[in-house]
């Protein structure tokens, strides 16, 4: 368990096999022997147990503290989804009861917790996604960079404009909840940059959408905007002005990108930086993270109708 214990930090500070060693007073051949042997269906595994894992509970409140420690925004729904894809049934119960005893006492709202108020307020009127490309949801927001909103003298406190912040704009299909593009700007986007964004999420996918669900923002009640819908065939549907949870699938996306990327990150200055960052989060959103209103796949695995591999 010790050397477990030594490759997980290894991985999680980056050493190489040299640096690890020299810090343990070991040889990089060593390091590079205990990798090989993580496996326990090989010889002489690192990790010997006499019977199955399942039998072994102490082994696997070790992981699920392990995941919540190196992970502290996974909730206990995403961790018993994650180890289910990886062989383990674990119910979330049981997950909070793990980590209630080593004091994990708190744990951040649910996904569905954190829209079923909303989805409620919207059901008498709520648009019903039949298959991807049918409902798109197009929101922006704002991620203050290093210079961010806090500079203290005035008037650069005020503006929501580059160096101080990046107005990001998203799309995400209702359906798979899968992010089909974004883009940055410099300052608030015109209702102009909102309908070329758009045209090239279109271009992107090959698709254009049924219904594109938005909030009342001037570049989304503009008259370009209405005949760049009507021209494509479009719905557009509102949400209600200044109440949380009328587009919920978009804000809880903007949620978890600022819980899971945008807090843990100093944010760059310059653009193609910012682009980069971002693409590699949506990346890692849309093909690794277990999505709760998905059952625990992927937005990729129900965008692109691909059979999860789930443990048996």
């Amino acid at each position: 368990m010790e050397r477990m214990a030594i490759l997980e930090l290894r991985v999680a500070r980056g050493w190489s096999q040299a640096e690890t060693a020299r810090r343990f007073l070991v040889k990089p051949t060593t390091i590079a022997s205990w990798t090989k042997r993580i496996d326990e269906s090989r010889p002489r595994p690192l990790v010997q147990v006499p019977e199955p894992v399942k039998k072994f509970p102490d082994l696997v409140r070790y992981v699920v503290r392990r995941l919540k420690t190196l992970f502290p925004s996974m909730g206990r729904r995403r961790i018993a989804q994650t180890l289910t894809r990886a062989g383990l049934r674990l119910s979330s119960s049981t997950v909070r009861r793990m980590l209630k005893d080593r004091g994990f006492d708190t744990l951040p709202p649910t996904e569905t917790e954190a829209t079923s108020a909303g989805e409620r307020r919207n059901q008498g009127r709520a648009v019903t996604a039949k298959r991807p490309n049918h409902v798109w949801h197009v929101d922006l927001t704002v991620a203050p960079t290093a210079s961010g909103f806090w500079t203290p003298w005035f008037p650069l406190s005020l503006p929501q404009v580059w160096p101080f912040c990046w107005w990001i704009a998203c799309a995400v299909d209702h359906y798979s909840r899968s992010v089909l593009s974004s883009a940055v700007f410099k300052k608030q986007p015109t209702s102009l940059e909102v309908r070329a964004f758009l045209d090239g999420v279109s271009r992107r996918v090959k698709a254009s959408p049924k219904y594109v669900v938005c909030d009342k923002g001037v570049q989304f009640t503009s008259v370009g905007l209405e005949a760049w819908c009507k021209r494509r065939r479009i719905r557009p549907r509102y949400g209600a002005a200044h109440q949380y949870g009328s587009i919920a699938v978009i804000e809880r996306f903007i949620k978890s990108l600022k819980d899971e990327w945008l807090r843990r990150l100093i944010i760059p200055l310059r653009l193609e930086a910012m682009r980069k960052e971002l693409s590699a989060y949506i990346s890692w959103f849309n093909d690794h993270r277990p999505h709760q209103g998905l059952d625990g796949c992927t937005p990729r695995e129900i965008y692109e109708d691909i059979v999860p591999l789930k443990g048996v």
